[in-house]
């Protein structure tokens, strides 16, 4: 029924796993690149040995306990099922916390942070920078169901994100996200401000014309503009597909493990802080376990259809509510702090850190953590 909160345990049939490694095993292999390195794509000899593990020695079942640790739900905001997880603290004092993740990533970033966000005392921390934790798959991701009508938007999904909060009776709360997932917290700052104690971004967005109010621009914002034209030539390609043809591509991305293991492990390898191999900063088992819940969910085409939703209405709204920004160097995007203030009048906190990259609480739990409690210490 609408608005209940029916609790929500992962297990994937036996069969869908024997059909993951049966199609692994019969993969037709396009030829290797012509290069040494990445530029072409994700070199084969690599993307062969990973998809070997993937069907002789990783294990799904591990994963699925691990999952399954965390309380999780489905319910139905604006006619779509989403699924969360939910970990409440149990400290008395805790700030609800939402926290959504982006393309390619999945809830699976975050299981690192969120037992030391809702239970700090158990994990070396202080009770009174302790969380309730509410952790929703993206519509179309995950084990959220996929919108069957256009409109899912950032937008739209922002207000579903404060109906699912004012469900759980969470009068005040924080947000935070990067990637989409940014965005959709961004959204949160405009429609939902009067429930917010504030916003924390591990990729801000603002307008670019916003850069022309800056006069003589300063060194980081000359390399940020490098950096997304550099982007802009040689990264987008997936962007430009996911949000003119998302379709198309989704026939390979729901067909094809493999292709579906290329698509989004090239972004690790781009996008985090790697020293060029996305397992130095990931392992292995981790990246498998987030590539699988694109593939357990089919989700290739439902996923890549927010781009193609999003792209059209970007929003570069100034947000007043208290706002804070953890810059991490192999970001997509590195706003500069006075850029950031032609969108945030309330700019808490703006903190440029010496490592990581676009999945902060994948790759560096331990530095996400400390720039999460130290916007809301002042904040709650």
């Amino acid at each position: 029924m609408a608005g209940e909160l029916i609790p929500f345990h992962v297990e994937v049939p036996e069969s869908e796993l024997e059909d993951l490694r049966g199609r692994l095993a019969r993969t037709r292999w396009a030829e290797a690149e012509t290069v040494d390195d990445w530029s072409q794509g994700v070199p084969r000899a690599y993307l062969a040995e990973l998809c070997q593990y993937w069907r002789e020695g990783y294990d799904w079942r591990a994963s699925e306990a691990r999952l399954n640790e965390i309380p999780q739900f489905r319910t139905e905001i604006d006619g779509l099922e989403i699924h969360f997880l939910h970990a409440r603290s149990p400290h008395p004092q805790a700030l609800p916390l939402l926290i959504t993740h982006g393309w390619p990533g999945s809830v699976v970033e975050f299981l690192k942070v969120i037992g030391p966000l809702s239970d700090p005392p158990a994990h070396g921390g202080d009770a009174a920078d302790a969380f309730h934790v509410v952790c929703p798959s993206l519509p179309g991701y995950g084990f959220s169901e996929k919108p069957a009508q256009h409109g899912w938007d950032v937008q739209r999904i922002g207000r579903a994100w404060a109906v699912l909060m004012d469900r759980l009776g969470y009068a005040r709360y924080g947000a935070q996200g990067g990637d989409w997932g940014s965005a959709v917290t961004m959204a949160l700052g405009l429609h939902d401000a009067e429930h917010l104690a504030g916003i924390h971004l591990n990729m801000p967005v603002a307008d670019p014309a916003a850069l022309a109010q800056l006069g003589e621009l300063n060194e980081q914002e000359q390399a940020a503009l490098a950096s997304f034209a550099k982007y802009t030539k040689w990264d987008s390609g997936y962007s430009v597909q996911q949000s003119t043809r998302p379709q198309t591509v989704g026939y390979s991305l729901v067909d094809s493990p493999v292709g579906l293991c290329a698509w989004i492990i090239e972004k690790f390898w781009s996008w985090t802080d790697c020293n060029g191999h996305p397992e130095n900063a990931i392992s292995r088992d981790e990246l498998l376990d987030n590539v699988m819940l694109y593939w357990l969910g089919a989700s290739g085409a439902s996923s890549a259809r927010l781009y193609w939703e999003s792209f059209r209405k970007r929003d570069f709204s100034p947000i007043d509510v208290p706002t804070g920004c953890s810059i991490f160097p192999k970001e997509i995007f590195r706003i500069s702090r006075r850029w950031a203030q032609t969108r945030f009048s309330d700019l808490r906190q703006f903190n440029e850190l010496d490592r990581g990259g676009h999945f902060a609480a994948f790759e560096v739990p331990e530095l996400y953590l400390d720039q999460v409690r130290s916007l809301f210490r002042e904040l709650r």
